[in-house]
């Protein structure tokens, strides 16, 4: 289960910044996760409740948002959004898509 240590490093970068912003409590963080990730979000709630006992994060919610996937046919210019990665262009039928979004992992913010 990689979301574990994923959410490790979220829990040391929200502490982190809290402390360097001299903030006591956390209420929540987001993060964008990209549809094409890998990444489950169930898994990431079950490690961050785990995770975030006994820290300044104990309180706060982890809130999730999901970035669709979005891809460029190199072959057509057909920008779509397929539930796969791999999943045939829908207007020429390629296999060779430009992935636009749905692969990010990132932090957006820290609410206190």
């Amino acid at each position: 289960m990689h979301e574990f240590s994923i959410v490790q490093n979220i829990v040391e970068i929200a502490i982190e910044t809290a402390s360097q912003n001299h903030v006591k409590s956390v209420r929540s963080v987001e993060v964008e996760i990209g549809q094409a990730s890998g990444i489950v979000a169930d898994a990431m709630d079950f490690a961050w409740e785990s995770l975030i006992k006994d820290t300044p994060l104990r309180q706060a919610s982890l809130v999730i948002k999901i970035i669709p996937l979005v891809v460029k046919c190199v072959e057509c210019g057909l920008q779509y959004s397929p539930q796969e990665i791999y999943e045939p262009c829908r207007l020429c039928g390629a296999l060779n898509p430009e992935i636009l979004s749905g692969k990010e992992l990132r932090v957006t913010a820290i609410q206190t």
